[in-house]
């Protein structure tokens, strides 16, 4: 590995209130290491340390399974397996008018199967008093049944077009549409519940279970569709919004456990911690995170159990290492 000797100045640090004539002692230095891209050992003074407020924590143990991002749309959910979900690409307005058309069919042929029973159960009647025709009483029957049945097909089909225009900000539970590519489906616990997360909004995070619908996919892109249904009684989620989706990947695995204020990120992505070495000496180290759950990361390698990590002052440490103001 290509490595880059970055020797940032001593930063140089007037103590208040120190005697006239007599320069203060840096509040805090930085060694090299030899690893890691040159990597700097910080050390602080006592006063420094407590100036800063460095507050360490020991790394616990744990068990996660890794999680893979992807993007997902808030979607209105389907009266049953067979219907389609509405999300943002549906239009809006032909699907009122067919839920109108639907609604009109539903009232016309339970009419009918109300009217036809009225005629089957005049038909006995006559029977019995042997003033009617058992053929015409046959024939109410036959004609009840097949108002029953197109009762149960308007039912039906008013059931695919999912729930009502304007009912929709009223759904206690809303779905969330997942496109993966088709590779991708093997690695996915596909029965597993997810986690969802409002884009922005850290603090929206909740638990959404998987759902049986009817498949979708989308042949030119490649990639098909997975459902989650999400609790909505707040609100917070409408129709057409993007989310993020925590999927599940492979099996759970131990490792150690760290409060995610611990982590910093450099500018590629990549994940660090300050592990305390010494009283007021701390190092960057290098960690793979697998999985961040409730303010608490999942550590697959990079540290051991019971090493101290900082977790206030991390930000304040990293500003001292690259020079960067905090």
């Amino acid at each position: 590995m290509r490595t880059i000797a970055l020797i940032p100045p001593l930063l140089l640090l007037a103590a208040c209130g120190s005697p006239a004539g007599k320069s203060a002692a840096p509040p805090a230095k930085t060694e090299l290491t030899a690893h890691e891209s040159e990597l700097l050992k910080i050390r602080l003074t006592p006063e420094a340390d407590k100036r800063l407020g460095i507050v360490t924590t020991r790394v616990g143990a744990g068990a996660a399974g890794a999680v893979r991002q992807a993007p997902g749309e808030i979607v209105a959910p389907a009266a049953n397996s067979a219907g389609v979900p509405a999300g943002a690409a549906a239009n809006f307005q032909q699907l009122s008018i067919q839920q109108a058309t639907a609604d009109g069919e539903v009232r016309r042929t339970v009419a009918q199967a109300k009217l036809a029973r009225i005629a089957l159960d005049r038909a006995e009647a006559l029977v019995r008093q042997e003033a009617g025709s058992v053929r015409a009483r046959d024939e109410a029957a036959a004609a009840l049944a097949a108002a029953d049945a197109a009762a149960s097909a308007a039912h039906a089909q008013r059931q695919l077009l999912g729930p009502s225009i304007a009912s929709l900000d009223d759904q206690r539970r809303l779905w969330v549409r997942v496109s993966l590519f088709s590779s991708d489906l093997s690695v996915i616990g596909r029965r597993a519940p997810v986690t969802v997360h409002a884009l922005g909004d850290a603090q929206s995070s909740r638990a959404a279970t998987p759902v049986d619908a009817a498949p979708s996919a989308n042949a030119v892109a490649g990639t098909v569709d997975l459902y989650y249904s999400v609790p909505n009684a707040d609100r917070r989620f409408r129709i057409g919004q993007r989310v993020a989706v925590d999927l599940p990947v492979g099996r759970e695995r131990r490792g150690a456990t760290i409060p995610t204020a611990a982590l910093v990120r450099d500018i590629y992505g990549g994940e660090w911690v300050y592990r305390r070495t010494k009283p007021a000496e701390y190092l960057r180290q290098r960690v793979d995170v697998v999985a961040e759950k409730n303010g608490t990361a999942f550590i697959g390698r990079g540290l051991d159990i019971d090493a101290e990590v900082v977790t206030t002052g991390a930000a304040e440490l990293f500003g001292i290492e690259f020079g960067a103001a905090h």
